[in-house]
Protein backbone atom coordinates (compact mmCIF):
# COMPACT_ATOMS: atom_id res chain seq x y z
CA UNK A 1 0.00 0.00 0.00
CA UNK A 2 1.27 3.31 -1.09
CA UNK A 3 2.30 5.36 2.11
CA UNK A 4 0.92 8.38 0.89
CA UNK A 5 -2.62 6.74 1.52
CA UNK A 6 -2.32 7.17 5.13
CA UNK A 7 -2.07 10.45 6.46
CA UNK A 8 0.56 10.84 9.26
CA UNK A 9 2.66 7.61 8.35
CA UNK A 10 6.21 7.78 9.21
CA UNK A 11 9.30 6.83 7.30
CA UNK A 12 10.29 4.30 10.13
CA UNK A 13 7.01 2.48 10.54
CA UNK A 14 6.59 -1.07 9.53
CA UNK A 15 4.48 -2.24 6.43
CA UNK A 16 1.85 -3.34 9.42
CA UNK A 17 1.69 -0.63 11.53
CA UNK A 18 -1.99 0.66 12.32
CA UNK A 19 -3.01 3.32 10.19
CA UNK A 20 -5.01 4.51 13.37
CA UNK A 21 -2.40 4.56 15.90
CA UNK A 22 -2.55 7.73 17.19
CA UNK A 23 -6.08 7.44 17.89
CA UNK A 24 -5.77 4.10 19.36
CA UNK A 25 -2.74 5.31 21.45
CA UNK A 26 -4.37 8.37 22.48
CA UNK A 27 -7.49 5.94 23.76
CA UNK A 28 -9.90 7.72 21.31
CA UNK A 29 -10.50 4.29 19.75
CA UNK A 30 -9.89 0.54 19.74
CA UNK A 31 -9.36 -2.02 17.58
CA UNK A 32 -9.47 -5.78 17.73
CA UNK A 33 -6.56 -6.63 15.09
CA UNK A 34 -4.46 -4.25 16.45
CA UNK A 35 -0.96 -5.88 18.37
CA UNK A 36 0.96 -3.42 20.44
CA UNK A 37 4.75 -3.99 20.16
CA UNK A 38 7.90 -2.31 21.48
CA UNK A 39 10.42 -1.11 19.56
CA UNK A 40 13.30 0.55 21.77
CA UNK A 41 11.53 3.13 23.89
CA UNK A 42 9.01 3.34 21.88
CA UNK A 43 5.26 1.58 21.66
CA UNK A 44 4.08 0.50 17.56
CA UNK A 45 0.80 -1.08 16.62
CA UNK A 46 0.44 -3.27 14.05
CA UNK A 47 -2.44 -4.52 12.24
CA UNK A 48 -2.93 -7.83 12.17
CA UNK A 49 -5.11 -8.23 9.23
CA UNK A 50 -3.82 -6.81 5.18
CA UNK A 51 -7.27 -6.91 4.49
CA UNK A 52 -8.93 -4.31 7.39
CA UNK A 53 -4.98 -2.38 7.05
CA UNK A 54 -6.39 -1.12 3.61
CA UNK A 55 -9.80 -0.91 4.73
CA UNK A 56 -8.34 1.97 6.97
CA UNK A 57 -6.20 3.58 4.66
CA UNK A 58 -9.18 3.94 2.20
CA UNK A 59 -10.86 5.80 5.02
CA UNK A 60 -7.76 7.50 6.63
CA UNK A 61 -7.56 8.91 2.85
CA UNK A 62 -11.03 9.56 2.78
CA UNK A 63 -10.98 11.71 5.95
CA UNK A 64 -7.91 13.38 4.64
CA UNK A 65 -9.31 14.74 1.21
CA UNK A 66 -13.22 15.03 2.12
CA UNK A 67 -11.48 17.44 5.64
CA UNK A 68 -8.80 19.12 3.67
CA UNK A 69 -10.56 22.17 3.04
CA UNK A 70 -12.45 22.57 6.48
CA UNK A 71 -9.37 21.96 8.32
CA UNK A 72 -6.74 23.80 6.28
CA UNK A 73 -4.78 20.42 5.67
CA UNK A 74 -1.69 20.05 3.10
CA UNK A 75 -2.12 18.09 0.15
CA UNK A 76 -2.15 14.46 0.20
CA UNK A 77 1.42 13.06 0.06
CA UNK A 78 2.76 15.88 2.61
CA UNK A 79 3.26 15.30 5.92
CA UNK A 80 0.67 16.10 8.82
CA UNK A 81 2.22 17.51 12.03
CA UNK A 82 0.89 15.84 14.85
CA UNK A 83 -2.33 17.78 15.73
CA UNK A 84 -3.76 17.63 12.29
CA UNK A 85 -2.93 14.05 12.46
CA UNK A 86 -4.94 13.42 15.87
CA UNK A 87 -7.77 16.02 14.89
CA UNK A 88 -7.71 14.04 11.71
CA UNK A 89 -7.79 10.16 13.11
CA UNK A 90 -9.66 11.24 16.92
CA UNK A 91 -12.28 13.49 15.25
CA UNK A 92 -13.15 11.07 12.04
CA UNK A 93 -13.30 8.04 14.18
CA UNK A 94 -15.80 9.54 17.16
CA UNK A 95 -17.89 11.39 14.03
CA UNK A 96 -18.02 8.01 12.54
CA UNK A 97 -18.52 6.42 15.45
CA UNK A 98 -21.92 8.95 15.74
CA UNK A 99 -23.29 8.80 12.36
CA UNK A 100 -23.24 4.89 12.15
CA UNK A 101 -24.33 5.47 15.87
CA UNK A 102 -23.04 2.44 17.44
CA UNK A 103 -21.98 1.78 20.90
CA UNK A 104 -18.67 0.25 20.20
CA UNK A 105 -15.32 2.46 19.30
CA UNK A 106 -13.56 -0.33 17.53
CA UNK A 107 -12.22 0.93 14.33
CA UNK A 108 -12.59 -2.07 12.06
CA UNK A 109 -15.85 -3.26 13.61
CA UNK A 110 -16.58 0.57 12.28
CA UNK A 111 -15.32 0.24 9.06
CA UNK A 112 -17.42 -3.45 8.55
CA UNK A 113 -20.53 -1.52 9.60
CA UNK A 114 -19.97 1.42 7.88
CA UNK A 115 -19.47 -0.93 4.44
CA UNK A 116 -22.64 -3.40 5.42
CA UNK A 117 -25.02 0.27 5.60
CA UNK A 118 -23.51 2.18 3.39
CA UNK A 119 -22.15 -0.11 0.68
CA UNK A 120 -18.96 1.89 0.46
CA UNK A 121 -16.87 4.63 2.14
CA UNK A 122 -17.12 6.75 -0.21
CA UNK A 123 -21.22 6.94 0.43
CA UNK A 124 -20.98 8.26 4.34
CA UNK A 125 -22.50 11.08 5.36
CA UNK A 126 -19.73 13.26 4.78
CA UNK A 127 -20.75 16.70 5.41
CA UNK A 128 -21.62 15.72 8.71
CA UNK A 129 -18.62 13.70 9.23
CA UNK A 130 -16.58 16.89 8.28
CA UNK A 131 -18.54 19.43 10.12
CA UNK A 132 -17.92 16.83 13.12
CA UNK A 133 -14.22 16.59 12.80
CA UNK A 134 -13.80 20.26 12.89
CA UNK A 135 -15.61 20.54 15.72
CA UNK A 136 -13.29 18.27 17.65
CA UNK A 137 -11.46 19.23 20.22
CA UNK A 138 -8.89 16.82 22.35
CA UNK A 139 -9.42 16.47 25.95
CA UNK A 140 -8.58 18.66 28.37
CA UNK A 141 -5.35 18.23 29.96
CA UNK A 142 -5.80 17.83 34.15
CA UNK A 143 -3.01 20.06 36.11
CA UNK A 144 -2.06 19.03 39.08
CA UNK A 145 -0.01 21.56 41.37
CA UNK A 146 2.60 19.92 42.98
Amino acid sequence: MDDSLVPGSACCDTDHACVFAKALLARAATCELSQRRAIAERDLLECTSPVARVNCGTLAALLHERARFALRLPAPGHPLIHAQSLRLQCGGLSALRRELAVADSDVHRMVRTAHERHGSLTELPWTAIVAAIAAWQPRRRVRTDR
